[in-house]
């Protein structure tokens, strides 16, 4: 092992520069010639590979989004994308490469796997969704981020007197909605993995008025109406029939932080845990491990297969659920 590359693919978050600095200077640190990848699995297909320095990732570890940059790429899908991928990887003379990215990205690393690449994962996604680890790189801002917000809308909605339904980035899971409406003290939370209706919010709403209740927080993941009703079922859906099957008193409103939940600083948790992977990604490569994402357990730094954490979503907490549950 003398070269090696590193890449960040999919959806940006926060943390993913302390990454990626951790593998230029862990693995300069080991002898290695560190390249960066700009764009994702796009710029490896068409060769937008630069070597790295240790200062190029100067003050990378506070950094929020990706300065290597991502995208998504079409040509990733097809066989013939994925063979100029690894030729261009051969052609620059690297021998093992570090993807940091989430499910999309890991099925694309296994694929150059299969074609004869070296190739580690490490869990750059704020939904907290990949199997077989605790968490992701990017999900402790996010929650952060999301927390804030529901601060923030906590103070005008007891003010006015208002139910506010605030959507939560996360279309196959809910662990963001869940740790933020935990955290945030809301009065109802929305996943996608746990069956709701319409009429069953209305019901809880009408509920806490009647005990005296005159403010409310819910909390929605994105995909959780998706799954219930429609794929193009939003917050604001959600806020119409509130308001039009309760009291002309229960004003109703809609937020939606979107794409603000993936932006920002990362949060220390964040870059402490980037850091460790970036190492034992680094680790993994220098004792010749291929085709496995490297992530924490249980407190421990570990290394799945990438086909298990690309084996559906994980899911969240249950017992946790219950107690916000049993809170609100």
């Amino acid at each position: 092992m003398r070269n090696i590359a590193v890449l960040t693919s999919g959806g940006d978050s926060p943390g993913m520069n302390a990454a990626v600095r951790a593998v230029v200077r862990v693995g300069r640190a080991a002898d290695l010639n560190v390249f960066g990848v700009r764009r994702g699995y796009e710029g490896l297909i068409h060769g937008e590979i630069e070597e790295m320095s240790n200062s190029d990732v100067s003050n990378w570890v506070n950094s929020g989004g990706s300065k290597l940059e991502c995208a998504r790429s079409p040509e990733m899908y097809e066989l013939s994308g994925q063979q100029r991928a690894v030729r261009n990887l051969r052609e620059h003379g690297i021998d093992g490469l570090v993807v940091i990215g989430g499910d999309g990205s890991f099925r694309g690393a296994a694929k150059l796997v299969e074609l004869g690449a070296h190739v580690i994962g490490a869990p750059g996604t704020i939904d907290n969704d990949i199997p077989g680890i605790d968490n992701t790189i990017g999900f402790d801002t996010a929650v952060n981020t999301l927390t804030y917000c529901i601060n923030q809308l906590r103070d005008t909605a007891e003010s006015h007197q208002r139910t506010f339904v605030v959507e939560a980035m996360g279309r196959h899971s809910g662990h963001i909605a869940l740790h933020a409406g935990l955290s945030g003290g809301a009065d109802i939370i929305l996943v996608p993995e746990i069956a709701w209706s319409q009429q069953e919010v209305v019901a809880m709403v009408e509920s806490r008025i009647s005990q005296g209740k005159k403010f409310h927080l819910i909390v929605m993941a994105e995909g959780a109406g998706e799954v219930i009703y429609n794929p193009d079922y939003d917050a604001y859906d959600l806020v119409k029939y509130i308001d039009e099957n309760t009291p002309a008193t229960v004003t109703v409103r809609g937020c939606m932080p979107g794409h603000i939940q993936r932006g920002g600083a990362p949060t220390a948790a964040d870059r402490i845990y980037a850091t460790r992977c970036g190492k034992a990604a680094v680790s993994a490569l220098l004792r010749n491990v291929n085709g496995v994402m490297v992530g924490e357990l249980n407190g421990q730094m570990v290394e799945v297969p990438l086909e298990n954490a690309t084996q559906g979503s994980r899911p969240i907490d249950r017992e946790l659920y219950d107690l916000a549950i049993e809170v609100s």
